[in-house]
């Protein structure tokens, strides 16, 4: 008796798109832990680099849509940033609850350090450079579709509010 999958079992590990996305995921983001090693810099660390190296001063708020991070993961990425010397947080004036990042002179000089990268990834991927617009389309409709079939999943199985009590 065979533990090999049945051709068509919907179940097969192989079969599974999840986990084709999560072992693609782990792949780069291996990689991107050994580009980055010499920086001191995490694969999240350099996503939060990323976006203000593309933008400048972002609030927080702003930042962790961006990055799909919830304030409970996006503060301590933060953090370490700032105890780094490559970023700051300053609070606005005008409302205190807003708090905005913005690189500092290290985080700004820290970019030419690392401009390399997305060429040494797009190489290694493996897949033809006229390809990645594709690829990066795919995966973007894989996201917001996943995303919004969650939510109806969600509210879905929400339990019904009892309007007898």
């Amino acid at each position: 008796m065979s533990n090999a999958p049945e051709p068509d079992d919907p179940l097969a590990l192989q079969a599974q798109l999840c986990f084709a996305v999560y072992s693609a995921s782990r792949a780069l983001t291996g990689l991107y832990r050994e580009l980055l090693a010499g920086t001191g810099l995490t694969y999240p660390q350099y996503l939060v680099m990323l976006v203000l190296w593309e933008q400048g001063t972002v609030p927080v708020k702003e930042l962790g849509e961006r990055l799909r991070l919830d304030s409970g993961t996006l503060s301590p990425l933060l953090r370490r940033l700032e105890t780094s010397g490559l970023v700051r947080r300053i609070r606005s004036s005008q409302d205190e609850r807003v708090v905005r990042v913005a690189l500092t002179q290290r985080g700004t000089a820290l970019r030419d350090s690392v401009e390399h990268i997305p060429h040494h990834v797009l190489c290694s991927s493996g897949i033809p450079e006229n390809r990645i617009p594709e690829l990066r389309s795919l995966l973007e409709r894989v996201t917001s579709s996943a995303e919004a079939a969650s939510v109806e999943v969600r509210a879905s199985t929400e339990p019904t509010s009892n309007k007898e009590h």
